[in-house]
């Protein structure tokens, strides 16, 4: 790798982690009325009136003077409810607790799901919220799985070449399509926070993520294809059973704890990066025949 790429994998990197943390931050609001998170927590931010705040994994925290209309959930977590917060429907929290500071009201049921007594202290509730929150996130990225191995054989069998003409790009330039992938991610969350400060822009914004998840979604096939075909190199196998074999591997990695957040980051990553490379580079993949 020349210089000129090591000062730019630097510079990337340096935005990607700034990049990582506005994103870790941002909750996800649906209609303006629904903060939804899966993976982490949510925050209601002060003096806001939504309608539910569900935490998939995660803590909910109502910050003062907030109102939810209806629920406030927490699969995984604790539900925090701060000084003045009223929640006129109920409060959950499965695997966590729910804390009220002095002035907060909850108009329906509160209740907890963490044993049998509806309590958990110590490193015990702590160990509970862990197994909450790996359990929910297990699920999603079983799900995920699910979905992405019924659409990579619809893919396969419409366009037989297109998968294996990005694992073959990755395969070809793996450095490049990393940075690729680091560059898109960088330039998304700058331009989500550009449409963010403007009204025009911000209808923009389910658009610009539901474009940028497909993109992923699609490149993470070809990353797959990639794995399978380093995995199962005989010729015997068809695509489809490469297919197979490589999200089998991927989809397992993600499932170790703590370490497959990191997997799914580097599948994304490297799938986004691979969409811009096959649709932007200038080089042609070949595929041997």
């Amino acid at each position: 790798m020349k210089w000129q790429q090591l000062i730019l994998v630097f510079i990337a990197s340096i935005c990607l982690i700034f990049a990582g943390n506005a994103l870790a931050q941002t909750d996800i609001n649906i209609n303006n009325t629904n903060l939804i998170r899966f993976g982490g927590s949510v925050t209601v931010p002060e003096n806001q009136v939504v309608e539910n705040a569900l935490a998939f994994g995660g803590s909910v925290t109502v910050l003062p003077n907030a109102r939810v209309l209806d629920t406030a959930i927490a699969f995984g977590g604790d539900v925090i409810l701060k000084k003045g917060v009223r929640v006129d429907g109920d409060a959950y929290s499965f695997g966590g607790k729910i804390v009220q500071e002095p002035g907060a009201i909850v108009g329906g049921e509160r209740a907890t799901f963490s044993d049998r007594h509806g309590m958990m202290y110590g490193s015990n509730r702590d160990r509970s919220s862990f197994f909450a929150q790996y359990f929910f996130s297990a699920i999603f990225r079983i799900s995920a799985a699910v979905v992405a191995a019924i659409l990579g054989l619809i893919i396969l069998h419409t366009s037989p070449q297109f998968l294996p003409n990005l694992a073959t790009k990755l395969g070809q330039h793996p450095i490049l399509t990393g940075l690729w992938g680091i560059g898109a991610i960088v330039s998304f969350v700058f331009a989500t926070v550009f449409l963010a400060i403007t009204l025009i822009g911000i209808p923009l914004i389910p658009l610009l993520s539901l474009t940028a998840v497909i993109a992923a979604l699609v490149g993470s096939l070809g990353v797959a294809l990639f794995v399978g075909q380093c995995l199962v190199s005989n010729g015997n196998w068809s695509l489809q059973q490469q297919f197979w074999v490589g999200l089998a591997i991927v989809t397992v990695l993600t499932l170790i704890p703590f370490f497959g957040g990191f997997v799914v980051f580097l599948v994304n990553l490297f799938g986004l990066g691979l969409i811009l490379l096959w649709q932007f580079g200038r080089e042609k993949p070949q595929i041997a025949t």
